[in-house]
């Protein structure tokens, strides 16, 4: 086990905030106000401000301003039709109160307006610098209560931030807001995979000027080399019970899809055929792992078993179709596609057969769905940087997310957080 060193930062703030751009929202949207929490002020996060924008973002939601001559919070008695004449379908207070021993005493309540009662009144005791985290909960359960879906606010993402001489594996919200570098190295850092749990990270550095897979654990910063074997170690991806890695080796020649357990031992290859096999994914069901081949000739998606054999091809479309991931739900597959010469993002129906095209920005890489499998978080170029974009996996919401200096790419998003 080797203890992140110096070319390595663990949880260190990083300096470059993104910037959220909306460009497409949903057809009906549900219309909100939340009103200022009462005891909010001075400090240091917006309450109100992060649970609207984390709802608007999402592309269901618009946010309606109001104004009233009571300060509300969870407890004030309010009148549903009231709000609901002024086109308030959802109705969001609450207040935060210091405690005595520095914590905060975080409460809201959810109010239907159409079915004239109170959705959800709850309380959190939390650490001042979780206040974040929480209106991004309140955010979430606004978002399942009223669409019948989890939402995905207090998520996290990582990706590759790259500067001259410089690379950073970053963690942040789901908003893009509070970046840590969990490691920072001279050499490429590539391939990010969260384990299903959200503690751990693998991906492949070349600190050592070779591609090696490693395994870090967030808490502790501390990390183990899990595939470094002779030749190229690349592409690790996670089993859905975490028990198991895919790895992308060339020891024995070529490029095979071999696992692992998740300690390193037991490695077993499940490819065995000429030219590349690489870009593995495993199913949520545990029975299959998605890849890339040209076992056919140009770059297309296979499926096989998790314990390797016969491979079937999945697309059809296209003559390079490449970085496959699958829903949580196992019914789409979403990947990158070149069509007249263009990257693009496409979604796959795989029991209808049914693709479609996502994205026309042309430099689209390194999709990787959300844990409620709404949204496709993706890599793309403006300006000649890379820069982070989300759209729906029906296409119709769209928003980037993008730093003024950095060069980003590599995303993937991180999975729901246990409480």
């Amino acid at each position: 086990m080797l203890a992140v060193a110096a070319f390595a930062a663990v949880s260190t703030s990083a300096q470059a905030q993104l910037k959220i751009d909306i460009t497409g929202v949903g057809t009906n949207q549900i219309a909100f106000s939340a009103a200022p929490f009462q005891g909010n002020q001075g400090l240091p996060e917006d309450i109100k401000k992060v649970i609207e924008d984390d709802l608007v973002r999402s592309g269901f939601f618009r946010a309606i301003n109001t104004t009233s001559n009571v300060e509300l919070n969870e407890s004030t008695l309010i009148d549903p039709s009231a709000w609901k004449s002024i086109g308030v379908d959802a109705l969001i207070v609450g207040s935060v109160k210091k405690l005595p021993d520095g914590r905060l005493d975080l409460r809201f309540n959810l109010h239907d307006t159409a079915q004239q009662k109170s959705l959800g009144k709850f309380s959190y005791v939390i650490a001042p610098s979780a206040l974040r985290l929480h209106a991004h909960k309140i955010a979430d359960f606004v978002y399942e209560k009223m669409l019948g879906e989890k939402g995905v606010f207090s998520t996290r993402l990582a990706y590759v931030e790259k500067a001259p001489g410089r690379y950073r594996l970053i963690i942040a919200d789901a908003d893009g807001a509070n970046p840590q570098v969990a490691l920072a190295s001279k050499e490429p850092i590539i391939s990010p995979a969260w384990s299903p749990d959200g503690t751990q990270l693998a991906y492949v550095s070349f600190e050592t000027r070779k591609p090696v897979v490693f395994v870090h654990t967030l808490a502790t910063g501390r990390r183990k080399a899990m595939a470094n074997f002779k030749g190229s170690n690349s592409a690790p991806a996670w089993s859905a019970n975490g028990q198991q890695l895919a790895v992308v080796l060339t020891k024995d020649g070529g490029s095979q899809i071999f696992s692992m357990n998740a300690d390193g031992s037991g490695l077993n290859r499940l490819t065995s055929t000429g030219g590349i096999n690489t870009e593995p994914a495993y199913s949520h069901d545990g029975r299959s792992i998605y890849f890339t081949s040209d076992r056919g000739g140009g770059p297309q998606i296979y499926r096989m078993s998790t314990n390797g054999g016969d491979a079937a091809r999945v697309t059809f479309e296209g003559g390079y179709n490449i970085s496959p991931r699958i829903s949580p739900d196992d019914k789409t597959l979403t990947y990158v596609t070149r069509r007249d010469g263009q990257f693009r993002i496409a979604a796959l129906d795989l029991a209808g057969g049914t693709e479609m095209l996502l994205t026309n920005t042309g430099r689209d890489e390194s999709p990787s769905f959300a844990p409620n499998g709404r949204y496709i978080l993706y890599a793309t170029k403006s300006g000649g940087k890379g820069t982070l974009a989300v759209v729906s996996k029906d296409g119709r919401i769209k928003y980037t997310l993008s730093s003024s200096g950095a060069d980003i790419s590599e995303p993937t998003w991180g999975p729901f957080i246990n409480d």
